[in-house]
């Protein structure tokens, strides 16, 4: 059962979660680009990874959001090969702060006490071969281990590589480096640093230092959405949430019908009023701003959905629409793609704006935002295909132009 909510230090509005939100997330203010992508990382605690590239990758997309055109390959060399990163489920499928390698200790014992992965069997032996390879041979992907599939299917894992990703969810294996995105596992005890790898923290120490995390990150935040942050389970998180630190607010608007509802805040930003420049930016569907789709609606009351698993025919606004962020609100959705040097904008639609000024405004926005993607990913010019406000296309190509 839940607890219930102790009394709200503060109660905040709409305006102000959303805002507080903006700011936690690193998408309000003046960009930290001295910290870098590292940086971006540590604070966000996880991006999450996936396999489509259309603009980009969604691990390269959330750091350009923040940072901006910052460099493909500077992105790649602060996430692998260096040390300071690794994979593992937080969210889903994420890169990591190898400083958090303690903090899934909870996760890699569960998987322990539960014997296997995702259901796939694999031998003793076929798992002491594994670790075996990799302490005589060294860091090595898959397909170096002995194949990574049994035949052409995405989905028929060989032994080894079902004994692999069985080692890597125990923790007898990492994954801190890639190779044309294969994943190279390597032995925790060579490339965890011997600091941190020795730690093995309780389980609720593990998950109170994941909530207080994900609070930062969040700013201010519901039950549902903290548990979300790592996917943590709802007993986890009430057993620690009440000395996380994090304190009770009340958000206006944020329960049933637009009623208040109760949510927890980080005290540091609490401290100071959310204010600075706002982004204006394209943002992947996997971004921690968006990737929980109840708090996307209750937040900007967008309705966002990955359509790339939905048949074509289906699709309402694309195979991967890009949230537009402009003016700390979601104001349209961008389906991209690359032919050549031009950036194709397949299909767009914006939101309504308040009155002419608005649209003006989110037109200006699109056009800020669709240069600077095609510019960073060596594009020198854009195409509009399918525009759903067919009126604002001269506005817009007159912008793209100029």
């Amino acid at each position: 059962m839940t607890a219930a909510a102790p009394a709200p230090v503060t109660v905040l509005s709409a305006d102000d979660a959303r805002r507080i939100a903006l700011r936690a997330q690193g998408l309000m203010g003046a960009p930290d680009r001295r910290s870098g992508v590292r940086g971006v990382l540590r604070h966000l605690g996880a991006v999450q990874l996936d396999t489509i590239s259309v603009l980009a990758r969604s691990h390269e997309l959330v750091p350009y959001a923040r940072l901006g055109a910052v460099g493909r390959p500077a992105v790649e060399a602060a996430y692998w090969g260096a040390g300071t990163s690794f994979e593992y489920w937080s969210h889903a499928a994420c890169i990591l702060p190898v400083e958090e390698w303690p903090l899934f200790a909870f996760r890699r014992r569960r998987y322990r006490d539960r014997g296997r992965v995702w259901n796939h069997q694999v031998t003793p032996e076929t798992y002491r071969h594994v670790l075996d390879k990799l302490r005589a041979e060294g860091p090595s992907t898959s397909t170096e281990l002995g194949g990574a599939k049994k035949t052409s299917e995405w989905w028929d894992w060989s032994d080894t590589k079902i004994a692999v990703e069985r080692a890597l969810a125990f923790g007898d294996v990492v994954c801190t480096d890639r190779r044309s995105w294969k994943r190279v596992y390597a032995l925790a005890e060579q490339a965890i640093p011997e600091a941190l790898f020795g730690q093995e923290p309780e389980d609720a120490d593990c998950v109170r230092t994941l909530v207080a995390q994900a609070g930062a990150a969040l700013g201010v935040a519901t039950r549902a959405d903290l548990q979300d942050y790592h996917r943590l389970r709802a007993e986890e998180l009430d057993a620690v949430l009440p000395d996380s630190g994090l304190v009770p607010v009340e958000v206006a608007g944020w329960g049933p019908n637009g009623a208040p509802a109760p949510a927890w805040a980080d005290p540091a930003a609490l401290a100071t009023a959310p204010r600075g420049r706002h982004r204006t930016t394209l943002l992947s569907p996997f971004d921690s701003l968006v990737w929980d789709r109840p708090r996307t609606e209750r937040i900007f009351g967008m309705t966002h959905r990955l359509e790339a698993y939905t048949p074509k025919h289906k699709r309402v606004h694309g195979y991967f629409a890009m949230p537009l962020l402009a003016g700390g609100r979601l104001v349209g959705r961008v389906d991209p793609a690359r032919e050549g040097r031009t950036l194709v904008a397949r299909q767009v639609s914006l939101l309504e704006g308040r009155g002419d000024a608005g649209g003006a405004r989110h037109v200006e926005a699109l056009a800020t935002a669709l240069r600077e993607a095609a510019s960073w990913v060596g594009c020198d010019s854009v195409r509009v295909e399918t525009l759903h406000e067919e009126r604002l296309r001269p506005a817009l190509e007159k912008l793209l132009a100029g």
